[in-house]
């Protein structure tokens, strides 16, 4: 194995006294965005938790999953909220290779994450179909009017909103408490009919007993390090997506959400259950 060069120059404005948990699910992914802090970190959240890198893993494609059911169903917009860097595989690229008329704008506040994407996008993108922005989700109408800005999205039209492993971040507001659920609901006000949301999180409900302690660990490591996280119930992740209908199968985990929509070259994550994958998934219609 080659070992790795030095880590290249921080974008302005990258906090690398801490670890970034955009630059943390990168290295846990594979990809080459981190530094020695996230290296560090992602170490020892893995040595306590051997089976976080497949769960990462698994969150990855089941949004690559998510991405091409909805272009079959006929989406041809997505934003995606979160985006965080582009490692293994992107939402444009996904949506691309079904219909080569989509159109993704991408969102985070990780300057590393934006800056990847925009140099992504720069070589690798349509600038009439594909942008990034950097934006505060906990902000919904500001961040509608910064995707109108971009005129790549047409909301006279449905659109998929993306919140794939966004929402076990903590979203603080004024007075410290999360607003995650409530600026989820605004989202759900803000899309039109017949459009899609797409919703990943961490729970701590259902998970195999072994996993219990694990997943104490991990969150304190977590909120000691790098950002606060908070993991919800399946009821409560459900309830993410209001009165929206869900798209077959309903809520799940990760790996059992319409796994036929795997790629050709998605590589094969092995769990003894599908609950070792820690994370409930689910797809829901605006009525």
């Amino acid at each position: 194995m080659c070992e790795r060069g030095p880590d290249p120059f921080p974008p302005e404005g990258v906090d690398l006294e801490h670890p970034s948990v955009a630059r943390v699910y990168d290295y846990l992914l594979g990809g080459s965005a981190n530094w020695a802090i996230d290296r560090a970190f992602g170490e020892k959240v893995t040595a306590g938790f051997p089976v976080l890198k497949s769960v990462a893993m698994a969150n990855r494609l089941f949004l690559h999953r998510a991405v091409r059911h909805l272009v079959r169903l006929g989406v041809r917009q997505f934003i995606d909220v979160g985006s965080g860097i582009p490692t293994m595989g992107n939402t444009h690229q996904i949506a691309d290779a079904v219909a080569a008329d989509s159109r993704v704008v991408y969102i985070d506040n990780e300057p590393v994450a934006v800056a990847h994407s925009r140099y992504l996008l720069d070589n690798h993108g349509d600038p009439g179909r594909h942008a990034v922005i950097r934006g505060d989700m906990r902000d919904p109408e500001g961040l509608w009017e910064q995707v109108a800005e971009t005129g790549v999205i047409d909301f006279e039209q449905p659109v998929a909103l993306l919140l794939v492993a966004v929402l076990h971040i903590q979203q603080p507001g004024h007075d410290g408490t999360d607003i995650g659920p409530r600026a989820v609901a605004q989202y759900r006000e803000l899309l039109r009919s017949g459009s899609y949301l797409v919703v990943s999180q961490v729970t701590d409900e259902g998970v195999p007993p072994e996993l219990d302690q694990k997943l104490v660990e991990l969150k304190a490591m977590y909120d000691k390090s790098t950002s606060p996280v908070v993991w919800r119930s399946q009821g409560e992740i459900r309830a993410l997506l209001g009165d929206f209908e869900l798209v077959e199968p309903g809520m799940t985990w990760t790996p059992l959400w319409h796994p036929e929509e795997s790629g050709p070259d998605a590589p094969v994550i092995t769990f003894a259950k599908p609950e070792e994958s820690v994370i409930w998934v689910g797809v829901g219609r605006k009525p």
